[in-house]
């Protein structure tokens, strides 16, 4: 069909704007703070030439003994001194001293400590390799960052999990999950019953940035959200970030969740796997070329499809029906020299439902999953300077297709993007580290494109077309240590997004119909936001034990999630900022006090903080799925947030565990919705108490227990029944102005190792756990039910309650060798 739309052929471009003000994001703005930045630089580059002449560097890796994997976090610090380092993420260190003689000491507590003496007169390298504390004397080791890490770190919200300590805390269907561990956290909260879906101090599920191996994660579940896509066999670190984030991260307004697979070993080759109730997984590692490349593969696949078919008859009408969901996760790397070193990793994961229903001759199928690949390579310019370029390919699609005898319709949605981005850390001073780099993305939205067939009549409806987008950032942090009280960090972060073509701008009349348009080609800039995002946290040291914090951070996030449910499922839609919808914008400050007893066998902390949030967005009232572009039927608001956190945190001995606790308010008000009236958000909740022990009865057994408690969710119920016209009519309340029960439960493991008397190659051991030990029944949703019927008079209706989980035992057969 022809157009009857002219196409204007002359566009006048708007100035980006800063998000969140409507105002034009002047280019003189930018130059000026662009030449603040270079002015930065040049100063610290002309303090480090000036004090180099006799200054020299030390550098080099921090690695397992063992395994060669590099240690992320460990410390080096210099004997009767307070300068000290830490390694980065991958392992590299660098350090400045004058010239003499040396004792380094290297700690974590996840390893033994080592020292070396050194005589320091010209730049040298020197690789430490460190010893694990659970291979030196037999037991594991649940710490997760170095000992006063939490009063010295002028880092706010920072929380770093090793894989030991989430896999010694009790396990949902006996699947080890990174996602439910985190939930458990003071200020993070979940999504609800047995999900990993999870919010941070008010924030959306949309809001929180996850990375495997620096590649955006945009759907974390599986099961529609039961059991996270992160196969713990394949995770060597997890980094959760929730207030003060460093100007390296962007892009999203709540917290970072980094995750960072295994190098693999190469040393010497290891096999690990494990056998549950409802899945099974696998992984092998080994050297490539000993102490030069390693390569880790590791698979994870349910199988309660494959034990439920031989029970189906093929003359069932479901027969063919079921569901699994199955990951894979796969990195190489090779050192080509001590300063060059590659590494490439990917992750392809998948949902698959099928429902077959013969007597109907109805057929369903649904797919759903992510593809990511990271290319990295490093490299050390100087014994100062490191760096990291990495290349990143990501997918997310989502597929519906139905038939049902001549009749077939299909949905599809998804999104993916192609990153480049180079990060330095420079060394200039004992106490400066500097961070600044760069990236550039592209974005593709899909939207949900509807195609369909009765028998050779193909329907091709108008769905919306895909949307695209780029988006750039540049930044510069510094961590400097002002004497031995005071520790900043503080940050600048540029960043810019573009919506580009193709692309059609439709202009309407006040009844909603198309009159005009403007087309954009391909790369054409339809629509620019961008803005400066500082950062600020500083520590001031009381005593040895003892500091406290304050933190200010600015941060934009130019994509949204669009969604009626409380985590991401695969229906939900992924949508970006254009000319009719505004990036999100925040302003959050937090402040706390920190404390260790006891020679840091308890870490304590309160924190408190508010969080402020524009162009929030919600589907208007009344809102129907159709195939219009999702964004005109938007609405936005803003929210804000705040609340309190306590952590009482016990990291040595037999017993260790949390205590963490969290108060907090959540609100949102739209103009367009519940009458201007402010109201809770849908995860606001007031209370959230979790308590995580573990045990170490012996050398063959370990105990762990967990208690959750957390007030009502928010929810909206009718008021009032009424009968119209023959028909039951409701009558709702204003938005969230009800709340259901209380939500708590308890889960216990036990953790059987087998102690042979002689050492073997094969180890193995057995969990027995638990979930909802004593059977609460916790609501999930709730419904009304009606009985009787108007004609007869008797008509009632009630309220019911929909629980999914009782107490769920389950066991899993772990191996080595």
């Amino acid at each position: 069909m022809r157009s009857n739309f002219r196409h204007s052929r002359y566009r006048e471009y708007p100035k980006p704007e800063q998000p969140g003000t409507g105002q034009p994001f002047e280019k003189s703005f930018v130059i000026e703070n662009m030449r603040s930045v270079i002015a930065v630089l040049f100063f610290l580059f002309l303090v480090n030439a000036c004090a180099a002449q006799n200054r020299f560097t030390l550098n080099g890796y921090v690695k397992d003994s063992l395994s060669g994997e590099s240690v992320i976090g460990a410390t080096l610090s210099v004997n009767g001194q307070s300068k000290a380092v830490t390694s980065n993420q991958y392992g590299f260190y660098s350090i400045t001293l004058e010239e003499g003689e040396y004792n380094i000491q290297v700690s974590h507590v996840s390893y033994e400590g080592h020292s070396f003496q050194l005589h320091l007169h010209s730049n040298q390298s020197y690789n430490v390799h460190l010893l694990s504390r659970s291979a030196s004397i037999g037991e594991v080791v649940v710490y997760s960052k170095k000992r006063d890490g939490n009063v010295r770190n002028a880092q706010m919200g920072r929380i770093d999990l090793s894989m030991n300590q989430v896999r010694a805390i009790p396990a949902f269907m006996g699947e080890v999950d990174i996602l439910k561990a985190i939930q458990l956290l003071p200020g993070v909260q979940s999504a609800g019953e047995g999900n990993a879906g999870f919010y941070v101090r008010g924030g959306g599920p949309d809001q929180n940035l996850i990375m495997l191996d620096d590649a955006v994660v945009y759907n974390t579940g599986h099961l529609f959200g039961f059991f996270s896509i992160f196969n713990g066999d394949a995770i060597k670190n997890v980094s959760l970030i929730k207030g003060g984030m460093p100007a390296q991260y962007g892009g999203r307004l709540s917290s970072v969740l980094d995750v960072t697979m295994k190098d693999g070993n190469s040393n010497k080759f290891q096999t690990e796997g494990g056998i549950g109730l409802i899945a099974s997984r696998f992984s092998v590692q080994g050297p490539v070329v000993k102490n030069k490349a390693s390569f880790i593969v590791s698979a994870r696949r349910t199988y309660i499809d494959a034990l439920v078919k031989p029970f189906v008859k093929k003359s069932s009408s479901f027969y063919g029906s079921g569901y699994y969901f199955y990951d894979l996760n796969a990195k190489i790397n090779y050192r080509f020299s001590e300063k060059d070193r590659i590494y490439l990793s990917g992750y392809f994961g998948r949902d698959v439902f099928d429902f077959k229903n013969a007597k109907r001759s109805f057929n369903t199928s649904i797919p759903w999953g992510n593809s990511t690949a990271t290319l990295r390579w490093n490299h050390v310019f100087s014994p100062r300077l490191f760096a990291n370029t990495t290349a990143v390919y990501n997918d997310y699609n989502f597929k519906f297709s139905a038939s049902q005898e001549n009749f077939e319709i299909g949905l599809y949605s998804g999104i993916r993007d192609m990153t480049l981005k180079s990060d330095f850390d420079y060394y200039p001073l004992p106490n400066h580290k500097l961070k600044f780099g760069g990236l550039l993305t592209f974005h593709k939205f899909i939207p949900n494109v509807v195609t369909g067939r009765q028998d050779s009549v193909v329907f091709t409806p108008n769905n919306e077309g895909a949307k695209y987008a780029a988006e750039a950032a540049l930044y510069l942090q510094d961590d400097w240590e002002i004497g031995t009280k005071i520790k900043i960090n503080y940050g600048l972060r540029w960043s810019r997004f573009t919506q580009t073509g193709p692309y059609i701008k439709y202009v309407r009349d006040s009844n909603g119909n198309k009159t005009d348009s403007t087309v954009y080609n391909n790369l054409e800039a339809v629509k620019h936001y961008g803005g400066l995002e500082p950062r600020l946290t500083v520590r001031l040291a009381l005593t040895d034990a003892s500091s406290v914090k304050a933190a200010i951070t600015r941060n934009f996030q130019y994509i949204h999630l669009v969604t009626n449910a409380g985590t991401t499922l695969p229906t939900d839609l992924w949508v970006p900022s254009t000319y009719m919808v505004r990036p999100q914008l925040s302003w959050l400050y937090s402040a706390g006090y920190f404390r260790n007893f006891r020679d840091n066998t308890f870490e304590t902390s309160i924190e408190v903080y508010y969080k402020e949030m524009r162009n929030q967005l919600e589907y208007k009232e009344g809102y129907t799925p159709s195939l219009a572009d999702p964004e005109e039927e938007f609405v936005s608001g803003k929210g804000w947030s705040y609340g309190a956190e306590l952590l009482i945190n016990k990291i040595k001995g037999r017993y260790t565990g949390w205590i963490g606790y969290t108060w907090s308010r959540t609100w949102r008000k739209f103009p367009d919705l519940n009458d201007g009236i402010r109201y809770p958000a849908r995860y606001d909740r007031r209370h959230d108490i979790s308590v995580v022990s573990n045990y170490e009865l012996n050398k063959k057994w370990k105990l762990g227990a967990v208690f959750v408690y957390g007030s009502g969710n928010a929810i909206t119920l009718p008021e009032r029944f009424y009968i119209l016209n023959g028909t039951l009519t409701q009558e709702y309340s204003r938005i969230n102005q009800y709340r259901m029960k209380a939500y708590h439960r308890l889960d216990f493991s036990a953790t059987y190792t087998p102690v042979p008397r002689k050492k073997r190659k094969v180890s193995s051991s057995w969990v027995f756990s638990v979930y909802n030990l004593y059977s609460r029944m916790n609501p999930y949703f709730l419904y009304f039910d009606q009985e009787g019927s108007v004609i007869s008079n008797d008509l009632r209706v009630t309220t019911k309650q929909v629980s999914l989980f009782p107490v769920l035992p389950s066991v899993t057969w772990n191996f080595k060798f």
